[in-house]
Protein backbone atom coordinates (compact mmCIF):
# COMPACT_ATOMS: atom_id res chain seq x y z
CA UNK A 1 0.00 0.00 0.00
CA UNK A 2 1.01 3.50 -0.27
CA UNK A 3 1.76 6.93 1.68
CA UNK A 4 -1.35 7.89 3.51
CA UNK A 5 -2.92 10.59 1.26
CA UNK A 6 -6.03 12.83 2.42
CA UNK A 7 -8.94 11.35 -0.03
CA UNK A 8 -8.29 7.54 0.89
CA UNK A 9 -5.98 7.81 4.19
CA UNK A 10 -4.49 4.50 2.87
CA UNK A 11 -1.13 4.03 3.12
CA UNK A 12 0.54 4.71 -0.26
CA UNK A 13 4.06 5.97 -1.46
CA UNK A 14 4.42 9.05 -1.97
CA UNK A 15 7.84 10.46 -1.21
CA UNK A 16 8.88 13.03 0.90
CA UNK A 17 12.11 14.95 -0.45
CA UNK A 18 15.14 15.38 2.07
CA UNK A 19 17.78 18.58 2.41
CA UNK A 20 19.60 18.50 -0.91
CA UNK A 21 22.93 16.40 -0.98
CA UNK A 22 21.58 14.76 2.74
CA UNK A 23 20.32 11.21 2.71
CA UNK A 24 18.55 10.26 5.64
CA UNK A 25 16.69 6.69 6.79
CA UNK A 26 13.07 5.88 6.64
CA UNK A 27 11.48 6.93 10.20
CA UNK A 28 10.08 4.21 12.14
CA UNK A 29 6.72 5.45 12.36
CA UNK A 30 6.70 5.89 8.42
CA UNK A 31 7.86 2.42 7.93
CA UNK A 32 5.28 1.42 10.50
CA UNK A 33 1.89 3.54 8.83
CA UNK A 34 2.69 3.49 4.85
CA UNK A 35 4.97 1.31 2.27
CA UNK A 36 6.98 3.37 1.06
CA UNK A 37 9.65 3.38 -1.91
CA UNK A 38 12.60 3.22 -0.66
CA UNK A 39 15.98 3.94 -2.48
CA UNK A 40 19.46 1.69 -2.40
CA UNK A 41 20.82 5.28 -0.07
CA UNK A 42 17.70 5.25 2.38
CA UNK A 43 17.99 1.22 2.96
CA UNK A 44 21.29 1.95 3.76
CA UNK A 45 20.73 4.57 6.34
CA UNK A 46 17.94 3.34 7.56
CA UNK A 47 17.94 0.99 11.32
CA UNK A 48 17.60 -2.87 11.03
CA UNK A 49 14.00 -2.66 12.73
CA UNK A 50 13.16 -0.05 10.07
CA UNK A 51 13.95 -2.40 7.54
CA UNK A 52 12.34 -5.51 8.37
CA UNK A 53 9.10 -3.58 8.98
CA UNK A 54 9.57 -2.21 5.22
CA UNK A 55 10.46 -5.49 4.07
CA UNK A 56 7.47 -7.03 6.10
CA UNK A 57 4.38 -4.50 5.17
CA UNK A 58 3.95 -3.02 8.39
CA UNK A 59 1.46 -1.27 7.33
CA UNK A 60 -1.66 -3.48 7.03
CA UNK A 61 -0.32 -5.57 9.72
CA UNK A 62 -3.47 -2.98 11.60
CA UNK A 63 -5.65 -5.63 10.76
CA UNK A 64 -4.43 -8.32 12.50
CA UNK A 65 -3.96 -6.48 15.61
CA UNK A 66 -7.77 -5.79 15.34
CA UNK A 67 -8.87 -9.55 14.80
CA UNK A 68 -6.59 -10.47 17.85
CA UNK A 69 -7.87 -7.99 19.86
CA UNK A 70 -10.94 -8.72 19.37
CA UNK A 71 -10.55 -12.25 20.76
CA UNK A 72 -9.06 -10.62 23.47
CA UNK A 73 -11.48 -8.01 24.53
CA UNK A 74 -14.47 -10.47 24.25
CA UNK A 75 -12.54 -13.04 26.90
CA UNK A 76 -12.34 -9.70 29.17
CA UNK A 77 -15.83 -9.50 28.89
CA UNK A 78 -16.26 -13.02 29.87
CA UNK A 79 -14.47 -12.41 33.02
CA UNK A 80 -11.24 -15.11 32.55
CA UNK A 81 -8.25 -13.51 30.96
CA UNK A 82 -4.64 -15.03 31.02
CA UNK A 83 -3.12 -11.47 30.07
CA UNK A 84 0.70 -12.64 29.44
CA UNK A 85 -1.10 -15.43 27.23
CA UNK A 86 -2.89 -12.77 25.44
CA UNK A 87 -0.17 -10.21 24.61
CA UNK A 88 2.16 -13.43 23.59
CA UNK A 89 -0.79 -14.08 21.10
CA UNK A 90 -1.18 -11.23 19.81
CA UNK A 91 2.41 -10.86 19.47
CA UNK A 92 2.81 -13.92 17.53
CA UNK A 93 -0.02 -13.39 15.00
CA UNK A 94 1.82 -9.96 14.22
CA UNK A 95 4.85 -11.91 13.67
CA UNK A 96 3.37 -15.01 11.54
CA UNK A 97 0.98 -12.14 9.80
CA UNK A 98 4.79 -10.30 8.85
CA UNK A 99 6.12 -13.62 7.93
CA UNK A 100 3.29 -14.28 5.61
CA UNK A 101 3.91 -11.62 3.48
CA UNK A 102 7.97 -11.73 3.25
CA UNK A 103 6.89 -15.35 1.78
CA UNK A 104 4.79 -14.28 -0.43
CA UNK A 105 6.99 -11.69 -1.92
CA UNK A 106 9.76 -14.48 -1.56
CA UNK A 107 7.68 -16.68 -3.87
CA UNK A 108 6.34 -14.61 -6.07
CA UNK A 109 9.90 -13.13 -6.57
CA UNK A 110 11.28 -16.63 -7.05
CA UNK A 111 7.97 -18.00 -9.65
CA UNK A 112 8.85 -14.89 -11.36
CA UNK A 113 5.72 -13.31 -10.67
CA UNK A 114 7.00 -9.98 -9.10
CA UNK A 115 9.32 -9.70 -11.98
CA UNK A 116 9.50 -6.74 -14.15
CA UNK A 117 6.39 -3.99 -14.33
CA UNK A 118 3.78 -5.95 -12.20
CA UNK A 119 1.47 -4.62 -9.73
CA UNK A 120 3.45 -5.43 -6.25
CA UNK A 121 6.39 -2.98 -8.14
CA UNK A 122 4.03 -0.52 -7.98
CA UNK A 123 2.51 0.32 -4.86
CA UNK A 124 5.42 -0.11 -2.56
CA UNK A 125 9.06 -1.63 -2.53
CA UNK A 126 9.80 -5.21 -2.93
CA UNK A 127 12.95 -5.36 -1.41
CA UNK A 128 14.26 -8.43 -3.49
CA UNK A 129 13.08 -6.76 -7.13
CA UNK A 130 14.38 -3.70 -5.52
CA UNK A 131 17.91 -5.24 -5.17
CA UNK A 132 17.91 -3.87 -1.86
CA UNK A 133 18.31 -7.62 0.39
CA UNK A 134 19.88 -10.50 -1.94
CA UNK A 135 16.90 -13.61 -1.63
CA UNK A 136 19.29 -15.71 0.27
CA UNK A 137 19.44 -12.90 3.21
CA UNK A 138 15.46 -12.34 3.02
CA UNK A 139 14.79 -16.37 3.24
CA UNK A 140 16.55 -15.61 6.87
CA UNK A 141 14.70 -12.84 7.61
CA UNK A 142 11.55 -14.65 6.74
CA UNK A 143 13.30 -17.98 8.77
CA UNK A 144 14.06 -15.51 11.72
CA UNK A 145 10.36 -14.20 11.59
CA UNK A 146 8.13 -17.49 11.37
CA UNK A 147 10.62 -19.18 13.51
CA UNK A 148 9.93 -15.84 16.58
CA UNK A 149 6.04 -16.74 15.66
CA UNK A 150 6.49 -20.52 15.97
CA UNK A 151 8.39 -20.63 19.56
CA UNK A 152 5.58 -18.35 20.91
CA UNK A 153 3.06 -20.39 19.58
CA UNK A 154 4.92 -23.58 20.84
CA UNK A 155 5.20 -21.88 24.13
CA UNK A 156 1.86 -21.17 24.13
CA UNK A 157 0.80 -24.65 23.98
CA UNK A 158 2.80 -25.37 27.02
CA UNK A 159 1.17 -22.66 28.69
CA UNK A 160 -2.39 -23.49 27.96
CA UNK A 161 -2.41 -26.81 26.65
CA UNK A 162 -2.42 -29.30 23.67
CA UNK A 163 -5.88 -27.10 22.60
CA UNK A 164 -3.72 -24.80 20.94
CA UNK A 165 -1.75 -27.20 19.46
CA UNK A 166 -4.50 -27.40 16.24
CA UNK A 167 -4.46 -23.70 16.42
CA UNK A 168 -0.66 -23.43 15.77
CA UNK A 169 -0.63 -26.19 12.75
CA UNK A 170 -3.84 -24.66 11.18
CA UNK A 171 -2.18 -21.60 11.07
CA UNK A 172 1.19 -22.57 9.95
CA UNK A 173 -0.28 -24.37 7.03
CA UNK A 174 -2.22 -21.22 6.13
CA UNK A 175 1.31 -19.49 6.53
CA UNK A 176 3.24 -21.60 4.23
CA UNK A 177 0.07 -22.63 1.33
CA UNK A 178 -1.17 -19.08 0.71
CA UNK A 179 0.78 -17.79 -1.49
CA UNK A 180 1.18 -21.24 -3.41
CA UNK A 181 -1.09 -23.03 -4.36
CA UNK A 182 -4.37 -21.25 -2.28
CA UNK A 183 -3.64 -18.09 -4.19
CA UNK A 184 -3.62 -20.08 -7.48
CA UNK A 185 -6.62 -22.15 -7.49
CA UNK A 186 -8.78 -19.13 -5.97
CA UNK A 187 -8.74 -20.20 -2.23
CA UNK A 188 -6.25 -17.56 -1.01
CA UNK A 189 -9.51 -15.60 0.36
CA UNK A 190 -11.05 -18.43 2.32
CA UNK A 191 -8.16 -18.43 4.01
CA UNK A 192 -8.10 -14.80 4.70
CA UNK A 193 -11.32 -15.43 5.91
CA UNK A 194 -10.20 -18.21 7.85
CA UNK A 195 -7.53 -16.79 9.57
CA UNK A 196 -8.50 -13.50 10.03
CA UNK A 197 -12.29 -14.66 11.70
CA UNK A 198 -12.03 -18.13 13.61
CA UNK A 199 -7.90 -18.68 13.60
CA UNK A 200 -6.89 -15.36 15.36
CA UNK A 201 -10.14 -13.69 17.05
CA UNK A 202 -11.42 -17.41 18.37
CA UNK A 203 -7.89 -18.43 18.49
CA UNK A 204 -6.78 -15.60 20.51
CA UNK A 205 -9.88 -16.14 22.72
CA UNK A 206 -9.18 -19.71 23.17
CA UNK A 207 -5.46 -19.11 24.19
CA UNK A 208 -6.30 -16.24 26.96
CA UNK A 209 -9.45 -18.31 28.32
CA UNK A 210 -8.31 -21.72 27.71
CA UNK A 211 -11.69 -22.80 26.40
CA UNK A 212 -13.44 -22.68 22.75
CA UNK A 213 -16.18 -21.10 22.16
CA UNK A 214 -18.17 -21.03 18.62
CA UNK A 215 -20.34 -17.64 19.27
CA UNK A 216 -16.56 -15.80 19.53
CA UNK A 217 -15.30 -18.05 16.13
CA UNK A 218 -18.79 -16.92 14.53
CA UNK A 219 -18.01 -13.05 15.15
CA UNK A 220 -14.77 -13.52 14.22
CA UNK A 221 -15.81 -14.71 11.02
CA UNK A 222 -18.22 -11.80 10.27
CA UNK A 223 -15.35 -9.53 11.75
CA UNK A 224 -12.64 -10.71 9.34
CA UNK A 225 -15.09 -9.83 6.58
CA UNK A 226 -13.20 -6.40 6.79
CA UNK A 227 -9.80 -7.93 6.09
CA UNK A 228 -11.28 -10.16 3.01
CA UNK A 229 -12.74 -7.55 1.76
CA UNK A 230 -9.16 -5.86 1.46
CA UNK A 231 -7.72 -8.61 -0.20
CA UNK A 232 -10.90 -9.02 -2.64
CA UNK A 233 -10.02 -5.47 -3.48
CA UNK A 234 -6.93 -5.96 -3.81
CA UNK A 235 -6.70 -8.77 -6.51
CA UNK A 236 -9.93 -6.98 -8.25
CA UNK A 237 -7.20 -4.68 -8.77
CA UNK A 238 -3.98 -6.43 -10.16
CA UNK A 239 -6.63 -8.96 -11.83
CA UNK A 240 -5.33 -7.83 -15.37
CA UNK A 241 -1.94 -8.50 -13.68
CA UNK A 242 -2.36 -12.11 -12.36
CA UNK A 243 -4.64 -13.11 -15.33
CA UNK A 244 -1.58 -12.54 -17.79
CA UNK A 245 0.75 -14.00 -15.30
CA UNK A 246 -1.23 -17.04 -14.60
CA UNK A 247 -2.26 -16.36 -10.95
CA UNK A 248 -5.81 -17.54 -10.74
CA UNK A 249 -7.07 -15.89 -7.59
CA UNK A 250 -11.07 -15.74 -6.67
CA UNK A 251 -11.45 -12.61 -8.57
CA UNK A 252 -9.83 -13.85 -11.52
CA UNK A 253 -12.55 -17.06 -11.62
CA UNK A 254 -15.47 -14.81 -10.46
CA UNK A 255 -14.46 -11.66 -12.92
CA UNK A 256 -14.16 -8.28 -11.79
CA UNK A 257 -17.91 -7.59 -11.95
CA UNK A 258 -18.85 -10.11 -9.60
CA UNK A 259 -16.48 -9.94 -7.26
CA UNK A 260 -17.49 -6.13 -6.76
CA UNK A 261 -20.90 -7.38 -5.93
CA UNK A 262 -19.45 -10.01 -3.34
CA UNK A 263 -17.39 -7.28 -1.52
CA UNK A 264 -20.41 -5.27 -1.45
CA UNK A 265 -22.60 -8.37 0.10
CA UNK A 266 -19.66 -8.43 3.06
CA UNK A 267 -20.20 -4.95 3.98
CA UNK A 268 -24.02 -5.70 3.77
CA UNK A 269 -23.41 -8.70 5.64
CA UNK A 270 -20.79 -6.87 8.52
CA UNK A 271 -23.03 -4.44 9.44
CA UNK A 272 -26.48 -6.15 9.62
CA UNK A 273 -24.76 -8.71 11.79
CA UNK A 274 -23.99 -6.45 14.70
CA UNK A 275 -27.51 -5.76 15.95
CA UNK A 276 -28.30 -9.69 15.40
CA UNK A 277 -25.27 -10.60 18.02
CA UNK A 278 -26.64 -7.45 20.08
CA UNK A 279 -29.74 -9.01 20.33
CA UNK A 280 -29.16 -12.12 20.83
CA UNK A 281 -26.51 -11.21 23.75
CA UNK A 282 -23.57 -12.63 21.56
CA UNK A 283 -21.97 -8.71 21.73
CA UNK A 284 -22.68 -5.63 24.08
CA UNK A 285 -24.90 -3.18 22.76
CA UNK A 286 -21.92 -1.01 23.01
CA UNK A 287 -20.49 -2.15 19.53
CA UNK A 288 -23.02 -0.64 17.55
CA UNK A 289 -20.30 1.68 17.81
CA UNK A 290 -18.90 0.36 14.78
CA UNK A 291 -21.27 1.46 12.93
CA UNK A 292 -19.50 5.57 13.31
CA UNK A 293 -17.92 3.92 10.15
CA UNK A 294 -20.30 3.14 8.07
CA UNK A 295 -19.98 6.03 6.15
CA UNK A 296 -16.73 4.60 4.81
CA UNK A 297 -18.66 1.50 4.29
CA UNK A 298 -21.03 3.62 2.24
CA UNK A 299 -18.51 4.93 0.00
CA UNK A 300 -16.58 2.12 -0.60
CA UNK A 301 -20.03 0.31 -2.23
CA UNK A 302 -20.74 3.39 -4.16
CA UNK A 303 -17.15 2.70 -5.63
CA UNK A 304 -17.38 -0.83 -5.49
CA UNK A 305 -20.39 -0.87 -7.61
CA UNK A 306 -18.84 0.65 -10.56
CA UNK A 307 -15.95 -0.75 -13.19
CA UNK A 308 -12.50 1.27 -11.66
CA UNK A 309 -11.74 4.63 -14.08
CA UNK A 310 -9.39 3.60 -16.88
CA UNK A 311 -6.76 5.95 -15.42
CA UNK A 312 -6.26 7.62 -11.99
CA UNK A 313 -9.12 10.43 -11.70
CA UNK A 314 -9.33 14.09 -10.75
CA UNK A 315 -8.86 14.47 -7.31
CA UNK A 316 -7.40 11.19 -7.03
CA UNK A 317 -3.49 11.15 -5.12
CA UNK A 318 -1.06 10.10 -8.35
CA UNK A 319 0.58 8.40 -5.61
CA UNK A 320 -2.00 5.61 -4.76
CA UNK A 321 -2.46 4.58 -8.22
CA UNK A 322 -3.34 1.76 -9.18
CA UNK A 323 -4.50 0.99 -6.12
CA UNK A 324 -8.49 1.69 -5.96
CA UNK A 325 -10.73 -0.66 -4.73
CA UNK A 326 -8.14 -2.02 -2.40
CA UNK A 327 -7.81 1.55 -0.88
CA UNK A 328 -11.75 1.82 -0.37
CA UNK A 329 -11.46 -1.49 1.61
CA UNK A 330 -8.76 -0.97 3.46
CA UNK A 331 -10.10 2.52 4.94
CA UNK A 332 -13.28 0.83 5.93
CA UNK A 333 -12.17 -1.98 7.48
CA UNK A 334 -9.37 -0.17 9.56
CA UNK A 335 -12.58 1.71 10.71
CA UNK A 336 -14.43 -0.67 11.38
CA UNK A 337 -12.00 -2.59 13.39
CA UNK A 338 -11.13 0.13 15.45
CA UNK A 339 -14.80 1.28 16.31
CA UNK A 340 -15.74 -2.22 17.07
CA UNK A 341 -12.49 -2.30 19.61
CA UNK A 342 -14.18 0.59 21.06
CA UNK A 343 -17.45 -0.83 21.55
CA UNK A 344 -16.29 -3.63 23.61
CA UNK A 345 -13.69 -1.43 25.15
CA UNK A 346 -16.42 0.90 26.35
CA UNK A 347 -18.55 -2.22 27.67
CA UNK A 348 -15.84 -3.78 30.06
CA UNK A 349 -15.25 -0.34 31.07
CA UNK A 350 -18.95 0.28 32.06
CA UNK A 351 -18.76 -3.08 33.59
CA UNK A 352 -16.61 -1.72 36.09
CA UNK A 353 -18.70 1.19 36.95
Amino acid sequence: MREANSQTGTPGAAETPGPPGVTKGIPLRRALTVIPRVSPEEWRASRVLTRWMIASRAAVLVMTFSSAAAGGLLALLHGSVDATAWLLSLLGLLLAHAANNQLNDLVDSRRGIDKGNYFRNQYGVHVIEAGLVPPSQFFLCFAATAGAALAIGLYLIARVGVDVVWLVAAGGLLLLAYTYPLKQWGLGEFAVLLTWGPLMTGGTYLVTTGSWDDSVALIGTVFALGPTSVIFGKHIDKAGFDRDKGVYTLPVRLGERTSRYVVIAMLIVQYASIPVFALFHLLPWTVLLAWLAFPRAWRAARVYSVPAPAGCPPGYPASAWPLWYVSHAFVHARAFGLYFLGGLLLAWLLAQL
